[in-house]
């Protein structure tokens, strides 16, 4: 239970220190961390239920994107300010210097493992926000002609 408070706590406040880097506006880094806690929190999750590290980086980015689209909502601001902090602890940055220091070291089928690694995160995570992006879009259609049935 501990491990999983430092998990939580550690990745709300380096999401949090992202936005700050990164010039977030003050009233929206208290979304940012809660959303990139939210997707740690599913990451964290499905990897211990023996998912694999693409589907869960796939659904934590997913949710990171669909919560970032409410946030800017409700703050309205872009929802880019909401997305790009909140990914932050699901970057796959230590495979991706493995694989260096792997390369490096003369050890070419070991860095090319975690070369595969750094792939299928990046894939995943970039994956999960296009779909984010299309069911958006598709949610958004839908209400206009909701609103609006005769220009349907």
């Amino acid at each position: 239970m501990i491990d999983w408070l430092i998990q939580l706590g550690f990745s709300y406040s380096c999401t949090v220190a992202f936005g700050i880097l990164t010039n977030v506006p003050r009233r929206a880094l208290n979304g940012c961390g809660i959303t990139g806690m939210i997707g740690w929190c599913v990451f964290l999750l499905m990897r211990q239920h023996q998912f694999g590290i693409g589907s869960s980086n796939f659904f934590a980015a997913f949710l990171i994107g669909v919560i970032s689209i409410y946030f800017s909502r409700y703050k309205k601001m872009p929802v880019i300010i909401f997305s790009i902090p909140s990914l932050v602890p699901l970057v796959p940055g230590g495979p991706a210097y493995q694989a260096v220091r792997e390369f490096v070291l003369g050890n070419s089928a070991s860095g090319f493992q975690y070369v595969v690694i750094v792939i299928l995160t990046s894939g995943a995570i970039a994956s999960a926000f296009m779909l984010t992006s299309l069911v958006e879009n598709i949610v958004l259609q839908w209400q206009q002609r909701y609103k609006n049935p005769s220009k349907g």
